[in-house]
């Protein structure tokens, strides 16, 4: 699996001993309030650095690093194959948060999605109170497409979901930015 890097995070695959880090956020309910899973038990972050650490063809999982401390996860899932289509989504330990570091996880994350992974169609969702991760889907050249209604059903209570896509031809050329060579 791939590592991507951007100016102050290192996106690397998982490892079993990134079990600790993890629960350290996925316990947190301020940090899963508009997740559809956790607060995790001990069990329950096993299971997921687990499968992380062994993904599926078609899922990406990302532990975000910085500083060599893992602050969160990214996760590239794609959704439709034959039509190159993807989802994805992050989350990040509260002390990461307002650092831009979700903005940069998840642009890299994007340009993976259609720079290596080639897909068309990238999609993500949040829930609509949660106004600093509609900031970084927009940040990141997300469009905002829809309000799915009753969409999740988190902790007893149905949620809503506002959707945001990318398409590759609305990105800009990452090829136009490299020199040409002399």
């Amino acid at each position: 699996m791939s590592e991507l890097w951007t100016t102050r995070l290192r996106l690397r695959p998982f490892r079993p001993g990134d079990v600790p880090a993890v629960h350290g956020y996925a316990g947190d309910p301020e940090v899963v309030r508009y997740m559809d899973w956790g607060p995790n038990e001990l069990a329950d972050t096993e299971a997921f650095v687990a499968a992380a650490v062994d993904p599926p063809d078609g899922v990406h999982p990302f532990a975000v690093e910085h500083s060599g401390t893992l602050i969160g996860a990214v996760e590239l899932r794609v959704t439709a194959a034959a039509h190159r289509r993807g989802e994805f989504g992050y989350v990040l330990t509260r002390s990461a948060w307002g650092r831009g570091y979700a903005t940069e996880a998840a642009a890299a994350v994007l340009a993976f999605a259609f720079d290596q992974v080639d897909l068309h169609r990238v999609a993500a969702t949040c829930d609509p109170a949660n106004a600093g991760s509609r900031r970084v889907l927009e940040k990141i050249g997300l469009t905002y497409e829809g309000h799915l209604r009753g969409y999740l059903q988190i902790r007893g209570e149905k949620r809503d979901r506002l959707l945001f896509a990318a398409l590759r031809q609305d990105q800009p050329s990452r090829v136009a930015e490299i020199p040409p060579s002399t």
